[in-house]
Order: C-alpha cells, then sequence, then structure tokens
C-alpha cells in the first residue's frame, strides 16, 4: 500500500499539471513518456542525483530529518483508513490521526529553524500560526462526529453511514471542513506558508535536490490522504471499493480545481475566517448534538 501510495504521488503531481495546464489554456507535460505521463518520475529521478547544497550554520540532523519526518508521518496515517483489505483496526484511529497530523508542526519548525536561513524562519512562523487558527476547529469538527458515532473508530464512522451519509446530516460542517482542510494542506488559497511572493517559497527555501523533494512528497501524499478521508467521514466510507477510489480521486481533482481559478487570500483574512466565522458554527452544532445525546439517554 505505501509502494502505491509514493507512486500515485508521481501521478497526482502529472494530473495537478495537466489539469493547471488546460485551465490556463496551455499543453503542460507531453514529452516524457506517453502524454507526459512519465514526466514525474523524471523529475524525481532528476531532484535526487543532483548536487545537495548544504546551507552555513545549519542544524545538520533536524535540517535532514525534517522532511523524512514529514514523509513518515503521512505514510502511518495511511493505516487508519479502512480499505477491507488487511488493514488495522485501531479503536482510538482518531486521535492517532490528530496526533501524527500534530507532530508535523515540530517537522515544520524544524525545517524553517535548521536552515538558518531569516527567509524560511519567517515561513515556519506563519505556518504555525496559522495551524493554530484552524487546528481548533478541525477538532471541533471530528468532535461533532464523534458524539454522533459514540466512537473514535473511523470503521464505526464508515457503518453509521450506511443509510445516511455524514454529508447530507451534518453539510454546514461539511462546508466548514473543505474550507478548514485547504489550511491543513497548505493549499491554494490558503497557501501562506509557501507564498513565493512575499517568501521566496516559504520554510522550504533552502531545500533542493532530495530534501526538495521529499517535502512534495509529504505535501501531495497528505493531499491524496485527505481526499480519501474526507470521503470516509462525510462521503458514505468504503462500502464499495471502487466508488470510494472514484470520490477519493474526485476531490483530489478538487483540489487542483480550487487552485486553477482563486487567488491566495490575505493571511489575516484566514485567521479572521478560522475564529470568527467557523468556530461559531462549530460551536453551535456541538451544543446540539450534546443536547441531542443528552435528550436521547433519557427516552
Amino acid at each position: 500500500m505505501l509502494i502505491g501510495v509514493l507512486i500515485s504521488v508521481a501521478f497526482m503531481i502529472m494530473f495537478e499539471r495537466k489539469v493547471l495546464s488546460y485551465i490556463q489554456l496551455r499543453k503542460g507535460p507531453n514529452k516524457v513518456g506517453y502524454i507526459g505521463i512519465l514526466q514525474s518520475f523524471g523529475d524525481a529521478i532528476k531532484l535526487f542525483i543532483k548536487e545537495q547544497t548544504i546551507p552555513f550554520n545549519r542544524n545538520l540532523f533536524i535540517y535532514y530529518f525534517s522532511p523524512v519526518l514529514s514523509l513518515l508521518l503521512i505514510l502511518f496515517l495511511w493505516r487508519v483508513i479502512p480499505f477491507n483489505l488487511l488493514t488495522l483496526n485501531y479503536i482510538f484511529g482518531g486521535l492517532f490521526f490528530f496526533s501524527c497530523t500534530r507532530i508535523g508542526i515540530y517537522a515544520l519548525i524544524g525545517r524553517g529553524w535548521s536552515s538558518n536561513s531569516n527567509y524560511a524562519l519567517l515561513g515556519a512562523i506563519r505556518g504555525i500560526a496559522q495551524t493554530i487558527s484552524y487546528e481548533v476547529s478541525i477538532a471541533l469538527i471530528f468532535i461533532s462526529l464523534i458524539f454522533v458515532s459514540l466512537s473514535y473508530n473511523f470503521t464505526v464512522i464508515r457503518e453509521n453511514q450506511i443509510y445516511l451519509p455524514f454529508f447530507i446530516l451534518f453539510f454546514p460542517l461539511f462546508l466548514c471542513w473543505l474550507v478548514t482542510i485547504f489550511a491543513e494542506t497548505n493549499r491554494t488559497p490558503f497557501d501562506f506558508a509557501e507564498g513565493e511572493s512575499e517568501l521566496v517559497s516559504g520554510f522550504n527555501v533552502e531545500y533542493g535536490s532530495g530534501g526538495f523533494a521529499l517535502l512534495f512528497l509529504a505535501e501531495y501524499a497528505r493531499i491524496i490522504f485527505i481526499s480519501y478521508l474526507i470521503s470516509l467521514l462525510f462521503l458514505g466510507g468504503v462500502g464499495n471499493l471502487l466508488l470510494f477510489n472514484l470520490k477519493g480521486c474526485f476531490l483530489s481533482f478538487f483540489f487542483i480545481w480550487v487552485r486553477g481559478i482563486l487567488p491566495r487570500f490575505r493571511y489575516d483574512k484566514l485567521i479572521y475566517l478560522a475564529w470568527k466565522n467557523l468556530l461559531p458554527i462549530r460551536l453551535n452544532f456541538i451544543i446540539i448534538f450534546i443536547i441531542l445525546r443528552i435528550i436521547s439517554l433519557f427516552l
């Protein structure tokens, strides 16, 4: 499964370049292999055989370990998706998911600080401030699902959607989750930690060669995982494996489509949106679910 994830990242990058090129009325990669299908593999080989530049006065271990940690964490997360194919059944899969994603913040700090670059450190600080604003909202949405399912187990959450997908029952929460996930994956319109125009590519500015390739492997693997996670939590779960994959592919396309049509927001707009608009909606939903759960105990 992990080999499949890494290969799918290469096709995801090619898919993004193709979709964005047609949105912008150009061809995109079409030379390497049939209709450019081997372009991403050629880029990966080029990156890994390039000379590695080492910043002056860097913290060597953290500098090299942070990209590896980012990739390892997202590969660990794939174990919580119940594919019905020899996967582990985590009783506390939701807690495992949040633990791994929050450890990723330390990898972000390490990437920005260990490079000994002010630009990289500024990008890391912006990423941390952005994370604080939306991670509370993500946790509150998941707590709402827990109140309904009475379990942290993704398998139980999937089984509760046999008759009615959660996106129908929790449509406002589903929209809030979609908005927040763009910030979680550092994607347009909330890719402030990697804003090229004002940050010179942000926290990864001092990474080249293999380290740069590992960072992008981790980012696109996270996009694919989040697409499947949305399908699991809100769109009916695994059920039919072919339908589950189709929903995951469509949501991956949705990430790319949004990047092609929306500009980058202002930094303060995201923080205002997370604290002033989205957070009250989620708190009100949690209060409603708590009241409904208390009423159900007396009936």
